[in-house]
């Protein structure tokens, strides 16, 4: 067991399995629910239904590294942690920036969906607030204030977070299931299957495209809030992977009977004209109730539309004040975004910032979809790092506790990086491109941190970190090329596209694990858990051959930001 330093002591460890099993399906079971099902089938029909399938072995692949990572360093924030201690500040930093955003985003994106489903209601006030594509001037001052609510529940302390959220989510899972249950009695049409174009009506690569881009890795990527959660978990060797695992299990059982609900339950005459790339519900679920006289379920879906989206964004504006005060103990933001209220446990001045950026993303992106497209690209940016760290540290530090050790592990990373190539490939060329450039955005800030440093300290985070600068330009240039159906320009033929993005995430999991170095954030945190080899230093210098040497000067370097953990 670690001992906590600074303001990690005022967190107060009070969440077991169930409560953070419940901030995993609170995470997951969000917005997507509301318009996913819609989402994926205007892609990929009723394969669609194979999509939410895909995508929860994706995440499921990927959760389990970072489970075993979740409970090595079980520290607020923990996602934008596990990269620094494996390669550095510059790989450990674009991970962490990709993270943040990914969740940010989604903040902005629950208020929305809310909002987007209130606009359903019979009043015209009400229907004046979204237009068909995105919200209205009206609509996102009603967003705000729901930003505003979130924040709120979160400033005053982490048991009512707790409590608050704990019944919230079994609100959570009831609605979506009597929902697919209510649907599949009322309405079960097996033509909507086998008819409109067949089970694959645009191709295997639109069940792909759904898995990136129709809210499907935006679901999933709630399996992370119980490891950002960490440092307010009891016994996390135990409770982190039941939470991780529990979760995306137990979300999947959902997702697919609410897509078999969804495609069985549309009325033939929406599929007339334009199959299922027609369809344009405002309140996909709610739209269906009322096509079958269910009022009472249209009803509590409008109610739900509130709670659900509500409930995540209050879960994720609690995870990602943890991320922010994990980037700033990593050196990469002002020391006043580390602070934590000591009465209540909460870091509000990471709060604060959130809250701030929420509002950016929701003046900038009005809609729910173009709001998932963005959150789900960059979470896979960030899940590429998992992977790769969690064998480098394998590597590197094989004395560290490791209360999850799967012995499987050296399989199932390669696979969780491959399966996280596929999917950012998948989301389509521009948008693919479009994120990558986001991720660049957020390097003036590291620069502004690092450059100062003199090059023999610099150096070995250069070398550690240009794995994956590489790997997001490489993957820019493949989706670009790649197949006409990816949006590329068609340069790699079908079916090789597929297999030279599996070898490129390969080759790119091989180069990162070789890449990693006992670097200063790694030897602090050895120290703490008390496995830090007699007489390493932990300097910053350029090392050895294996990335583990060191030059005078290094315990300064600790004193300062790049020994932060």
């Amino acid at each position: 067991m670690s001992t906590e330093h600074g303001s990690h002591s005022h967190y107060r460890r009070s969440l077991g399995p169930v409560a953070l099993t419940a901030v995993g399906l609170g995470s997951i079971i969000g917005s997507g629910w509301l318009f996913g099902a819609e989402r994926a089938a205007s892609l990929a029909g009723p394969a669609a239904i194979l999509a939410w399938v895909i995508g929860a072995a994706v995440a499921l692949t990927i959760a389990l590294t970072y489970s075993e990572l979740g409970s090595m360093f079980p520290k607020a924030g923990g996602m934008v942690r596990y990269g620094q201690y494996s390669h550095g500040s510059l790989a450990g930093y674009l991970a962490a920036w990709a993270n943040w955003i990914a969740i940010v985003s989604v903040i902005p994106g629950e208020a929305t969906a809310s909002v987007q489903y209130m606009s359903s209601w019979d009043f015209g006030w009400a229907k004046a607030l979204y237009d068909g594509k995105e919200l209205t001037g009206s609509g996102v001052a009603l967003a705000s204030v729901l930003l505003l609510f979130y924040f709120f529940l979160n400033w005053f302390a982490i048991t009512l977070f707790a409590k608050t959220n704990t019944a919230i989510t079994v609100f959570k899972v009831v609605v979506p299931t009597l929902t697919a249950g209510a649907l599949l009695l009322s309405h079960f049409d097996t033509g909507n299957v086998t008819g409109h174009g067949g089970f694959t009506p645009n191709g295997w690569s639109s069940v792909f495209t759904a898995v990136a881009v129709s809210g499907i890795v935006w679901a999933y990527n709630g399996f992370q809030s119980p490891l950002n959660m960490a440092g307010e978990a009891r016994n996390p060797g135990k409770s982190l992977p039941k939470a991780v695992i529990g979760s995306i299990l137990i979300s999947l059982v959902i997702y697919v009977a609410l897509q078999i609900a969804f495609l069985t339950a549309v009325p033939a005459a929406d599929l007339a004209h334009g199959g299922w790339s027609g369809l344009s519900y405002n309140s996909p679920l709610a739209d269906l109730s009322l096509a079958w006289g269910l009022n009472w379920l249209a009803m509590l879906l409008y109610a739900d539309a509130f709670i659900s989206p509500s409930g995540t964004g209050m879960i994720y504006a609690a995870t990602t004040s943890r991320m922010i005060q994990g980037v700033q103990e990593n050196g990469h933001l002002p020391s006043i975004f580390g602070k934590v209220d000591p009465k209540t446990g909460i870091p509000r001045p990471a709060l604060l910032l959130n809250l701030g950026i929420a509002f950016i993303f929701l003046a900038v992106f009005r809609g729910w979809g173009s709001l998932a497209e963005i959150v789900s690209v960059a979470t896979v940016i960030s899940y590429i790092t998992g992977p790769v760290a969690v064998m480098s540290l394998r590597r590197l530090s094989p004395d560290l506790p490791r209360p999850v050790k799967l012995r499987a592990m050296p399989v199932i990373a390669p696979i969780a990086m491959v399966f996280g190539s596929l999917v950012l490939y998948w989301a389509r060329w521009p948008l693919t491109g479009k994120v990558i450039f986001i991720m660049a955005i957020g390097l003036p800030i590291w620069a502004w941190y690092e450059l100062r440093k003199p090059w023999a300290q610099l150096r070995p985070h250069l070398a550690a970190g240009a794995w994956m600068v590489t790997y997001l330009l490489v993957m820019a240039a493949v989706s670009w090329a790649g197949g006409k159906e990816f949006g590329g320009r068609g340069y790699l033929p079908g079916g090789w596209d597929i297999l030279v993005v599996a070898l490129i995430g390969l080759a790119f999991y091989v180069w990162g694990v070789r890449s990693a170095w006992r670097n200063p954030t790694l030897l602090e945190a050895e120290r703490e858990l008390g496995t830090a080899p007699a007489g390493e230093d932990g300097g910053d210098g350029e090392g050895s051959e294996d990335g583990q040497g060191s030059e005078d000067g290094g315990d300064d370097d600790r004193a300062k930001a790049d020994a932060r953990v």
